[in-house]
């Protein structure tokens, strides 16, 4: 502890054990005249290491460690002036003072006198001479001055700020402002009302009404030995006597006569006009314009469920028809997976699988239904020919069914309130027929050892296009030609399909599918065309596997750009011409993006090759893997306004993509409470898609308004939402169906505030993907130039490692 008023010296008791180590012993090695001794600081450091806490120096070591001299001074207190017998001086400057005390005045002056009289006695005196005045001789020197010299040649302005007193200290508000949201990186700061800041009003009218004083207070009774109690009670019912006093009373009569008059034109008013309607919400046409926000976002429109075949199922896919308006159709499965599939396959059998048809008009029965052998995972209508529907069942087989012959029952009209068109089966009109829906057998099945091995996930139609014979210039399929489509599994392949039209001739389509699987048999194969019946084999089967691993991708959803495939028109195709055709194949833009099992996203392309008038998928030229999603892919869709965007949903994520973008997910949401089960984009919004969740939410986005986090929710269902798909009507009504885990399709009309578009809304929408995807690009370059950096650190540091090996 250093003493008062020299806070450089710190007392010491120094047993004679240390004095013997550092040698300053008492009368010995240091006495009351030489009392001073100069002690390393590194001995002292050794001695604490030594030591430790039984060493002299502990209580002051930190004060020895800073010390910035290399040598200690230690001075015996032989009076005990600072209250020990030793005391440590701890700055270079007390050390130097102690040891060399500096000169008093009277030595001073007396050495100024000795040196003055020596230089009396060695210098001469020289008489006093004045200086001379000389005449200005100029050497350019004023020219150099007034050039740098500054003046001032513009007025000044002033400016007198000034503020109030009390406002003087008070603290001030920032906010953040990203300037990479905003176009060319350009923020104007404009002024805005600060809420921390309020006028305080000098004069206010207030009207004050007298009230008694009224005071509330409650109380909770501890229940702390609960037990079971019952009690019975019955009705106070008045007895014969008091009813009849009642009944004849003047009273009563007098009271049913002064208020019947008013109770008849109180009735009449509410049969004319309904007291309920709100006329401020009908004067807003517009709640997006007024600012307001509506209270439902997904009204409910209509609900279908079927107690016969959806019993106990869960609805796994919805598809709207193309072309006849408000008809939808349903497939459901079981809740199980596909090995308890084929555990319960004997009691399946008690209970046909089917793809039923809805009309909005009647929700009570199905208006068709398709017969399937195994429970339906996902199907498609044909975009050519809407006749044509394509499914993928849960056993890996894909089934074929042509609705042609029952268009015109599903195509049969009424007129509803409103005068709009809306479609009406037969049912309808015939109450006794309404138990009569008809069934639709398949026309064509693939055989189990050419299919999937596992359930069919998605199904996806292919855009044809054929060579004319004598123009030789391409035109689009319009159901002249054999249609395409793509099947994908968790097997980890992808199948392509190649069908005929059944208008091609009148033969049966049976036929014409064994005649063209005579054409594709698989090379080194027996000819199974004469023991085919009503099946096909695919065209192109691709298998996705990871590059470098034995190990294979399991698909659950796929994305393919529109292939461009050139087929001769001609019925009769010869052996060489079907070679020509397949040769088209290589022409296809192969591009995919494919959703795995394990929630991966797989960027890839494949290549064709004919051999033998076979078409033979060869090696991928590169595969890109992204694994942004923690579970299994629901959702993998385009957007209707970009072709080149992609959402994909998984697990508690969803991301958006944007093709021949390899750098990753140009936006991705954080994870969500629950889990999103199914998602589709906006029909008439670019900005906006709906995604549903297992809590039976349906949460939806709208990017110009957040992108960080949703904008609106709504629940829809008890249970898990399964699919999700939209519709507009030709009234201009925007339709949502949802499906949930309990086999009921929910049909919902959008409002209006999500249904129309915003002004200038596809521009802004895709400004934003550009700037999401520079500055993706931007962070990529980042990341390159910090992985470069960090390479040629690791060599050169390799280098001196080896250097220092070698010598």
């Amino acid at each position: 502890m250093a003493s008062i008023g020299h806070p450089e010296i710190f007392p010491l008791v120094l047993t004679t054990q240390t004095q013997a180590i550092f040698n300053c012993r008492v009368d010995e090695d240091v006495t009351e005249e030489n009392c001073f001794k100069i002690i390393k600081k590194e001995d002292i450091i050794q001695d604490l290491k030594r030591r430790a806490k039984i060493s002299d120096f502990y209580p002051i070591k930190n004060v020895i460690l800073e010390y910035p001299g290399e040598e200690l001074l230690v001075v015996l207190d032989a009076n005990f002036q600072y209250g020990q017998n030793f005391y440590l001086v701890a700055s270079e400057e007390a050390k130097k003072n102690l040891l060399k005390p500096p000169e008093t005045a009277e030595e001073k002056q007396e050495e100024i006198k000795e040196e003055v009289e020596n230089t009396v006695e060695t210098l001469e005196i020289q008489p006093y001479r004045p200086p001379v005045q000389k005449p200005w001789i100029s050497l350019g020197s004023e020219k150099e001055v007034e050039e740098e010299s500054v003046k001032d040649t513009v007025t000044k302005i002033k400016y007198m700020i000034s503020r109030v007193r009390r406002k003087f200290g008070a603290p001030i508000t920032f906010t953040d402002n990203n300037a990479s949201d905003v176009k060319d990186s350009y923020v104007e700061c404009t002024s805005y009302q600060d809420k921390t800041f309020s006028i305080k009003m000098l004069e206010k009218d207030v009207g004050i009404q007298m009230v008694p004083k009224v005071r509330e207070s409650s109380t909770q009774t501890k229940w702390t030995y609960p037990k079971n109690a019952a009690t019975q009670y019955f009705p106070r019912e008045l007895s014969d006597g008091e009813k009849e006093d009642y009944l004849s009373s003047e009273k009563l009569k007098e009271f049913l006569t002064s208020v019947h008059l008013r109770m008849e034109i109180a009735l009449q008013q509410n049969e004319i006009m309904n007291p309920f309607f709100d006329d401020w919400k009908a004067l807003a046409e517009d709640e997006s314009s007024s600012g307001g926000k509506p209270e439902v976002y997904l009204q409910a429109y209509q609900s279908f469920t079927d107690l016969r075949y959806p019993k106990d199922r869960t609805i796994s896919c919805v598809c709207w028809h193309p072309n006849i308006d408000g008809v939808i159709a349903v497939s459901a499965r079981q809740r199980v997976s596909y090995e308890e599939h084929i555990n319960l396959s004997d009691k399946s059998l008690l209970q046909q699988p089917a793809i039923l048809f809805w009309s909005v008009s009647d929700p009570i029965q199905p208006q068709l239904l398709l017969e399937c052998p195994e429970d339906i995972y996902c199907f498609q209508f044909s975009p050519s020919d809407p006749n044509i529907i394509a499914g993928g069942c849960i056993n890996g087989q894909v089934i074929l069914w042509d609705i042609s012959e029952h268009e015109d029952k599903l195509q049969n009209t009424k007129t509803d309130a409103d005068g709009n068109k809306v479609t009406a089966p037969p049912a309808m009109k015939d109450p006794q027929s309404r138990t009569e829906t008809p069934l639709v057998k398949h026309c064509a099945d693939s055989p189990i050892e050419h299919a999937h091995k596992k359930p069919v996930t998605d199904i996806i139609w292919l855009l044809n296009y054929f060579e004319d014979n004598q123009t030789g210039a391409d035109s689009e399929n319009k159901a002249e030609m054999p249609m395409k489509f793509a099947t994908c599994s968790p097997d980890c392949s992808i199948l392509f399909w190649d069908i005929p039209d059944t208008k091609l001739s009148e033969q049966p389509l049976s036929k014409k599918v064994t005649e063209m699987n005579m054409f594709y048999k698989p090379r080194g194969g027996p000819d199974t065309s004469k023991h085919l019946d009503l099946s096909w084999k695919p065209l192109i089967k691709i298998n996705l596997c990871k590059s470098g691993i034995s190990q294979e991708y399991g698909s659950t959803r796929i994305i393919l750009r529109v292939l461009h495939c050139n087929f001769k028109s001609s019925e009769r195709v010869s052996a060489r011409e079907r070679r020509r055709s397949l040769k088209g194949i290589k022409d296809i833009s192969t591009d995919f993006f494919v959703g795995t099992e394990d929630g991966e996203i797989v960027y890839s392309d494949w290549k064709i090759e004919i051999e033998n008038d076979l078409p033979i998928p060869v090696n991928k030229k590169h595969t890109q893997k992204y694994t942004v999603h923690t579970e299994t892919i629901n959702t993998l869709q385009r957007s209707p306004f970009f072709k080149d965007i992609v959402l994909s949903i998984g697990g508690r994520k969803f991301a958006i993509w944007k093709e021949e973008v390899t750098y990753g997910a140009i936006l991705q949401s954080s994870c969500s409470s629950g889990r999103y089960t199914a998602g589709q984009w906006s029909l008439t919004r670019p900005g906006v898609f709906f995604i549903g969740r297992d809590d039976g939410n349906v949460d939806i986005w709208d990017l110009l308004k957040k992108t960080h986090e949703l904008s609106y929710f709504q629940n829809i269902s008890e249970s898990k939402i399964t699919f999700i798909s939209p519709w507009i009507a030709p009234s201009k009504q925007h339709f949502l169906a949802v499906s949930d885990d309990l086999g009921v399709l929910h049909v919902l009309e959008i409002c209006q505030a999500l249904s129309d578009p915003l002004r200038n809304e596809h521009d802004s929408v895709l400004d934003y993907f550009e700037r999401e995807v520079k500055y993706l690009k931007y962070c990529e370059q980042e990341f390159r130039e910090y992985q470069d950096l960090q390479a040629k650190t690791e060599q050169k540091s390799n280098w001196k490692h080896k250097g220092r090996k070698q010598v």
